[in-house]
């Protein structure tokens, strides 16, 4: 597990680097993660000049509370789908001072599972005010390790999304 660790803590600092050389700043709207990939990029010195605020938005309601996910969108494609990831990260863009930023959304196990969605879907998202990506991976491991690949590939994708910027 040390060598995620020492990965992830990479990609947040090489995270920080990025936004702060474009004058960025990051929020992040968690669910499977728990904060995880908010914990991660505050452990990196100097993040309160790209890191704006996280969400951790657990249940349904929270998501539509502190995000304005739609309800409807969330009985209409359940809660782990690209589609509630791409309102993630759209919510927190509008409820927060950030230019991009990121989701998670997913079943990190041992239970959860449901028809189409084994333990260890995870839907992502990234946003800014002109595009949204969204991904659905399904990771292996337990819960820990699902959560830990959930955060790297979070971090990996923003990268590859602010390449793009």
């Amino acid at each position: 597990m040390t060598e995620h660790i020492d990965e992830i803590t990479e990609l947040a600092a090489e995270t920080g680097r990025v936004l702060q050389a474009r004058g960025l700043l990051l929020a992040v709207a968690e669910s499977c993660t728990g904060g995880g990939i908010a914990h991660a990029v505050t452990e990196i010195a100097g993040s309160s000049s790209w890191f704006d605020c996280g969400f951790i938005t657990y249940s349904n309601a929270s998501k539509t509370e502190l995000l304005d996910v739609s309800a409807a969108l969330i009985a209409q494609h359940g809660t782990v789908s690209e589609e509630i990831a791409a309102a993630m990260a759209e919510g927190a863009l509008s409820n927060s001072n950030a230019h991009i930023t990121l989701s998670t959304t997913g079943i990190a196990g041992p239970g959860g599972a449901v028809p189409g969605k084994p333990v260890g879907t995870v839907c992502f998202g990234w946003a800014r005010s002109d595009q949204t990506h969204t991904e659905r991976l399904v990771f292996a491991g337990d819960r820990h390790a699902v959560r830990q690949q959930t955060v790297a590939h979070a971090l990996r994708g923003l990268l590859r999304f602010l390449g793009n910027a």
